[in-house]
C-alpha cells in the first residue's frame, strides 16, 4: 500500500539553519511531505543536537524542531562546497538560514548569489531584529525578542518586576509566521514565476503575536493594566536568561549561551570582581544548587541597580552579548526596530478622521510586498463577490431585496 502523499509533496528546501526559529518552518514542512534537506557542520552537526538529552531519550530540544528532515553535511567553508549546495539549490524550491546577519553573503550563500543560480527561489532568512534599524547586525534570541515585543507586560503581575517566560514564544511565533511567509512566496513563485528574498525576525512576530491588545494600548496611548529568571545546562555548559531591574526599576534581560561569555560579560559590566567576591566568578557553581542560584540572582539584582537599564544594554551589546529593554506594549511599538522594519505603520481611517497605529507585515517579500488594509464593513464586498461569479446587477438586486445577501 502507497503511503498517502502529504500536500506539500514535491516542494523541495534546503536549509541551512539552526537553532528553533530557523528550523521549526522547515519541521513544519517536512510534516507536509516536503523534501527538506538540512545542511549541518561535518563531525558536529547542528550545535542543538546536545540540548536537552535526558538518559535513553534523544535530544529534546532536536527532535522537536528537526523531525522529518534529511540530514546532509557539508562544510560552508570549502572551495568545493559552493558547487555542491549550487547543485542542491539549482532543484530546490526554497532555501532558507537564520545565520547572523551578513555571514550568509560572506560565505557564499546569500540571495544576491543563489537567485543567479535558481532566479524562481523562495530565499528565506530569519533574524533577531528584522534587517533594517540601528540593531539589524546583532545576533538575537528569544528572550531578547520577548524583552522587546511587549509580552512580559502581557503576562506580568501588579507590583511585579517584568520578567521574560519560560516558554520560547518568540522562537515559535517567528517560526509559524516564516511557514506562512514561505508558503506565499513558494506560490507566486509556481503561479507567476517569481523568486524572492522573503524575511522574518524573532522581533516581528513577537510584536505580530501581541495582536489586538497592542492596538489598545496604541490606540489609547496607555498600557494596559495586567493581573524568573533562568539558568540553565550542565557544570560544564551552563546558560543563563535572566532579567533585572535598573536604579529607575526599569526592567532588561541578557541571555549567555555557556559559561565561556561569563566572565567576558560581567566584567564588561564592571561586576566580575564583586560576583568573584562572592564566590561566582564561575557560573556552573550555580547548576543544581537552587540556594546558589538565588543568591547570584539577589547579587546581581542589587548590581544592576546601580545603573540605568540604557547604559546596561549598551554595555553587553557592545561586548556582543545578547541583551535587550524589556519593553512595556507602549515601548514596544515605539522601539525604533520595530518602526524601521515596519512591523507598527499607520493606516488613515477615513471613516473616523485619523490615522492610526496598526500592526504592519512580519514579512518584507523582496518583490511582491505586503499591503495593510482595514477590516471590512458589514457585506462592503458583497457586489463585488458575486459578479465575479457571475451574477448580474438585477440578481443582485433581488438577493438584497429577499434578504439573501
Amino acid at each position: 500500500m502507497t503511503q498517502p502523499r502529504g500536500p506539500l509533496d514535491g516542494v523541495k528546501v534546503v536549509a541551512c539553519s539552526t537553532a528553533q526559529a530557523g528550523t521549526v518552518p522547515y519541521m513544519l514542512m517536512a510534516d507536509l511531505g516536503a523534501e527538506v534537506i538540512k545542511i549541518e557542520v561535518p563531525g558536529k552537526g547542528d550545535n542543538s543536537r546536545g540540548s536537552s538529552v535526558f538518559p535513553g531519550f534523544p535530544s529534546i530540544y532536536f527532535e522537536t524542531n528537526n523531525r522529518g528532515v534529511k540530514s546532509f553535511t557539508l562544510n560552508m567553508k570549502s572551495p568545493e562546497a559552493r558547487g555542491i549546495l549550487h547543485k542542491l539549490v539549482a532543484r530546490a524550491d526554497i532555501f532558507g538560514q537564520n545565520f547572523r546577519p551578513g555571514a550568509a553573503e560572506k560565505n557564499g550563500f546569500g540571495y544576491e548569489e543563489l537567485k543567479l543560480v535558481n532566479p524562481k527561489l523562495v530565499y528565506v532568512s530569519i533574524s533577531g531584529y528584522g534587517p533594517k534599524g540601528p540593531n539589524a547586525k546583532l545576533p538575537g534570541t528569544d528572550s531578547m525578542a520577548q524583552a522587546l515585543g511587549g509580552i512580559a507586560q502581557a503576562y506580568s503581575t501588579p507590583g511585579q518586576p517584568l520578567r521574560t517566560g519560560i516558554v520560547s514564544v518568540a522562537d515559535e511565533t517567528c517560526a509559524i509566521l516564516a511557514f506562512g511567509g514561505i508558503l506565499a512566496a513558494l506560490h507566486c513563485a509556481r503561479t507567476q514565476g517569481i523568486g524572492q528574498k522573503v524575511e522574518c525576525s524573532l522581533l516581528g512576530g513577537q510584536i505580530r503575536l501581541m495582536g489586538w491588545t497592542l492596538t489598545t494600548a496604541m490606540w489609547r496611548n496607555r498600557d494596559p493594566v495586567t493581573g524568573q529568571a533562568r539558568v540553565t545546562g550542565t557544570p560544564q555548559r551552563p546558560g543563563m536568561s535572566a532579567s533585572f531591574n535598573d536604579i529607575d526599576g526599569k526592567p532588561l534581560v541578557f541571555q549567555l549561551n555557556g559559561a565561556a561569555k561569563w566572565q567576558n560579560a560581567m566584567t564588561a559590566l564592571g561586576f566580575y570582581d564583586a560576583l568573584t567576591q562572592a564566590g561566582f566568578a564561575d557560573l556552573g557553581v550555580v547548576i543544581g544548587s537552587d540556594e546558589k542560584r538565588q543568591t547570584l540572582l539577589k547579587t546581581l539584582d542589587k548590581l544592576f541597580a546601580t545603573g540605568p537599564r540604557d547604559k546596561w544594554v549598551k554595555i553587553l551589546r557592545e561586548a556582543d552579548i545578547v541583551s535587550a529593554p524589556i519593553n512595556t506594549l507602549l515601548e514596544a511599538s515605539n522601539d525604533p526596530d520595530v518602526l524601521a522594519n515596519g512591523y507598527i505603520t499607520e493606516v488613515e481611517y477615513p471613516k473616523h478622521g485619523k490615522k492610526l497605529k496598526v500592526h504592519g507585515s512580519p514579512w518584507q517579500f523582496s518583490e511582491t510586498p505586503a499591503k495593510i488594509g482595514v477590516a471590512p464593513e458589514l457585506g462592503e464586498h458583497n457586489d463585488a463577490v458575486l459578479k465575479e461569479v457571475g451574477y448580474s446587477d438585477a440578481e443582485i438586486a433581488g438577493f438584497r431585496e429577499r434578504k439573501v445577501i
